[in-house]
């Protein structure tokens, strides 16, 4: 089952099965899951949603109202609605995007499939985002979801999550290095 899911534990990984749960039970786990991806995209690329999430200074009633709100111009299922706002009435709010990326790793799993988490300095576009998902859906040996973040401290290249295993070829990881060996050469 699915608290059986590898790497998905603690605060999060209650919350993720238990959506898992009540999305299996009642049919509608692929809609949950785009409502989550599209949700997980929304924070991504917006600082005050960002802000309004992790902050202890905004109440749980206007923290509610402004997700009920975001969730109503994306069209959520009334599922995820119900699910963010009993987020947000427990305070939770701070990890959603965690609890998120738990759920479609539950998701991933439930079906064989592996979910990827790729870092990058600037967006993808779409025949590199092609080439990737190739290249990791042939190492994993089956179908990949992938979740894009960005990052521009790593000036370049990639941070290539799966599961517990992380493989970083950021230019900035790489200047760390060459200047942790320099240290150890002078």
């Amino acid at each position: 089952m699915a608290s059986d899911t590898k790497g998905v534990t603690g605060l999060t990984g209650r919350y993720a099965n238990a959506l898992f749960g009540l999305a299996e039970e009642q049919g509608v786990l692929d809609l949950v899951a785009e409502d989550l991806r599209v949700l997980a995209e929304l924070i991504e690329e917006s600082d005050d949603l960002k802000r309004m999430l992790r902050s202890p200074i905004i109440s749980r009633a206007e923290q509610r109202a402004a997700m009920e709100a975001v969730l109503e111009t994306t069209g959520a299922s009334d599922l995820t609605k119900k699910f963010v706002g009993l987020t947000s009435s427990n305070r939770r709010l701070f990890v959603l995007k965690d609890i998120i990326v738990d759920y479609l790793t539950i998701v991933a799993s439930h079906r064989g499939e592996a979910t990827v988490e790729v870092i990058s300095a600037a967006p993808l576009n779409n025949q590199q985002t092609d080439r990737l998902l190739k290249v990791l859906s042939d190492s994993v040996g089956g179908k990949v979801n992938l979740i894009s973040k960005l990052d521009p401290g790593l000036l370049g290249g990639l941070v290539v999550k799966i599961g517990s295993r992380m493989v970083n070829s950021s230019l900035s990881n790489k200047l760390q290095q060459l200047r942790l060996a320099m240290r150890g050469v002078g």
